[in-house]
């Protein structure tokens, strides 16, 4: 065991395949007393098989470490409620909320059901909601006891809700409503002594591996070589345990974008190029504004991909 949370006690949702499992796994590692959660479900969100965070909990167990496992569906509201219950039944207290779990439904905005639509924003966006709420009562709770919390929440969100990716708009608006909901709940929360922040990671997981960027990465897995795997979704855990440790005290609000070797910030919207008239504008007055304003402006992020 490592110590860098040594005795903390972590949640991971999403945590018995991919980007959590290799998350509960290095705070294991590192001596937290891990809540490992996991619905079980396919990529889409159909099925559900309880052996997925059993077989994680077995594995930190057989290390030494600490870990009990839970199958709850954290975007229903009852069973988001009883994760952290759990949590706080088993090992006493909650320190650290990492919300991990998702599913993918794609499809283009011409072609998307609503039922897609639903679902996606269901299980991301609802079901980060939930935990966190549940947790935030928590620890506002325990510091208007006289307890001050030394709580973190790191939320999960995507380069997709960030920049944006043809046939993702649910998946898309649910990662950018994650990275919102960060920022607020940071501005909120901070009074009760807890830090929230998200990482926009990728990884080679069920989510990705049948895309043509993760082929060869996924062959050079699965071949066993000990070359450094940039996709391998373990590389992802260590920034969110160093979120969650002392190190990391001072640091909320913020989105960071994990990938391989590389940990760069997510910089939010800013207000760009502007002209203020100081009087309201006439539309035809805009024709000879807009474009100017354009020019200046910094491209959209994917803008040459979907031009």
């Amino acid at each position: 065991m490592l110590g860098r949370v040594e005795g903390k006690v972590v949640v991971v949702t999403g945590a018995g395949r991919g980007i959590g499992r290799g998350e509960a796994l290095e705070f294991a590692r590192h001596g937290a007393r891990v809540v490992v959660n996991d619905y079980g479900a396919d990529r889409d969100g159909t099925g559900r098989r309880s052996e997925v965070a059993e077989a994680v909990v077995e594995e930190i167990r057989s290390a030494g470490g600490a870990a009990v496992a839970n199958a709850d569906d954290i975007s229903d509201w009852d069973g988001a409620r009883n994760l952290i219950d759990s949590a706080i039944s088993e090992f006493g207290r909650l320190d650290v909320l990492v919300n991990n779990a998702g599913i993918l439904r794609d499809r283009t905005v011409a072609n998307m059901s609503i039922e897609e639509w639903d679902d996606v924003i269901r299980v991301h966006l609802r079901g980060t909601f939930a935990t966190l709420r549940h947790s935030a009562a928590y620890w506002k709770d325990l510091a208007k006891s006289g307890t001050a919390p030394d709580a973190r929440v790191i939320n999960t969100s995507s380069g997709s809700g960030l920049f944006g990716n043809p046939g993702q708009s649910n998946y898309g608006a649910a990662k950018a409503g994650i990275a919102s909901l960060t920022i607020i709940a940071a501005q909120e929360l901070a009074r009760y002594g807890v830090r929230v922040n998200a990482i926009a990671p990728t990884g080679l997981t069920r989510m990705t591996e049948d895309r043509p960027v993760a082929a060869a990465a996924k062959a050079l897995r699965d071949s066993g070589s000990k070359e450094f795997i940039p996709l391998d979704p373990d590389n992802v855990a260590p920034m969110v345990v160093w979120l969650a440790s002392e190190a990391a005290k001072d640091v909320t609000g913020r989105v960071f974008l994990v990938s391989g070797g590389s940990v760069s910030v997510a910089e939010p919207w800013a207000r760009g190029p502007a002209e203020d008239k100081g009087a309201r504008w006439e539309v035809e007055e805009l024709d000879g504004v807009i474009p100017g304003l354009l020019a200046k402006a910094r491209d959209n992020v994917q803008l040459k991909k979907v031009g």
